[in-house]
């Protein structure tokens, strides 16, 4: 098992790390290779995805990922910010199906901004497709190459589009996920509104003709984002496009308590997958040690399951996460009253010790 660990920038060294630490506690056999990326990378080789980290990334069986950005680089020109290099892995790899689930562990119940009721037992499973939509679409406009802005400009438009192959796989991994789970499907799109979401909602139903054992649901998207908030518990698979998928991920992140705790897996039709948390870089408090490393310890956790055909090591790491959470163990964006603060390093020498019971 080969695995390529991509640190990134802001917290995201600090974070893989204790997920690394994490693994070498398991007994298996496995190599790994770090390399530079994102605004790293940049500083290093001029590009926030170099070809060494591309090369290394491809030939790995599966990818553990920190996060990419920082305010620094915001005046750069698009091609060259961090967050390119994400873009660029999704696309080089054809990492098509991105799965985020939204887990409120019983122990965070209470970390959560809505009532304990709404959301005691929420586990959803978001699938978001990655490589088509507005974000790979053909952008227009006149950016200057200094700023990277548009100064006297009059408009500039991205333009969304789906094709039927791409609409097509990704509804076959929602409906196969949920017959693993409640059978239930809720494809999320804004048809009333939008031509490719109409094409969207058509090559979906067409899908879902092929599992009658599933029942699928349609919901235009501002009607999504309300009622994750008013009844969470009533989705199950949530399936949608790249930038409804990217919004309404993040929003189920926040019920659960923190979106620290919020793992994910990009996966390619042959099975090799990037995994990294769900959350951003946070360059304000990179350094610091206070970054709650669980999401990444999770994502290694579902790249154990997903990529490396591991299972059960993926289960020992998610009931060490739970065991610390009932030790009241907690990382500053989780904590309450009654819990004890811990940093990053010593929530992830937590895990491993937990490992070992």
């Amino acid at each position: 098992m080969k695995i390529a660990i991509l640190p990134g920038d802001g917290i995201g060294k600090e974070i893989v790390a204790e997920a690394v630490l994490v693994l070498s506690a398991l007994d298996l056999s496995f190599e790994t290779e770090t390399a530079l990326v994102g605004g790293a990378a940049f500083e290093a080789h001029g590009h926030p995805l170099p070809e060494t980290t591309l090369a290394l990334a491809k030939s790995a069986d599966a990818i553990l990922f920190g996060a990419v950005g920082d305010w620094k680089y915001d005046t750069l020109e698009r091609p060259l910010r961090p967050e390119q290099a994400i873009l660029g892995l999704r696309k080089h790899l054809g990492l098509f199906a991105n799965f985020r689930p939204a887990i409120c562990y019983e122990q965070l119940v209470d970390a959560s901004s809505l009532k304990p009721e709404l959301i005691a037992g929420l586990d959803i499973l978001i699938i978001r497709e990655l490589t088509g939509d507005i974000y790979f679409g053909q952008p227009r406009g006149r950016r200057t190459a200094v700023d990277g802005h548009f100064p006297g400009s009059e408009e500039a438009f991205d333009t969304m589009r789906y094709s039927r192959p791409e609409v097509e796989r990704i509804a076959h991994v929602a409906f196969q996920a949920a017959r693993k789970r409640s059978k239930r499907v809720t494809s999320v799109d804004k048809s009333n509104v939008l031509e490719t979401f109409q094409f969207w909602r058509d090559v979906v139903t067409e899908v879902g003709g092929q599992y009658p054992d599933v029942a699928l649901d349609h919901m235009y998207v501002d009607n999504a984002a309300m009622q994750l908030v008013r009844a969470p518990k009533k989705f199950d698979v949530v399936v949608t496009g790249n930038m409804f998928g990217d919004i309404l991920s993040d929003e189920a992140a926040m019920l659960t308590g923190s979106i620290g705790m919020l793992p994910s897996a990009s996966l390619n039709a042959a099975g090799q997958g990037l995994y990294e948390p769900s959350h951003g870089s946070a360059p304000d408090i990179a350094g610091k040690g206070i970054a709650n490393p669980l999401a990444t310890i999770l994502s290694a956790a579902m790249m154990l399951r997903f990529s490396l055909n591991q299972a059960q090591a993926a289960d020992r790491i998610e009931a060490a996460v739970r065991s610390v959470l009932s030790q009241g163990l907690r990382t500053a964006d989780i904590h309450s009253p009654g819990t004890t603060l811990v940093g990053t390093r010593a929530m992830g020498q937590a895990v491993v010790k937990a490992l070992g019971k």
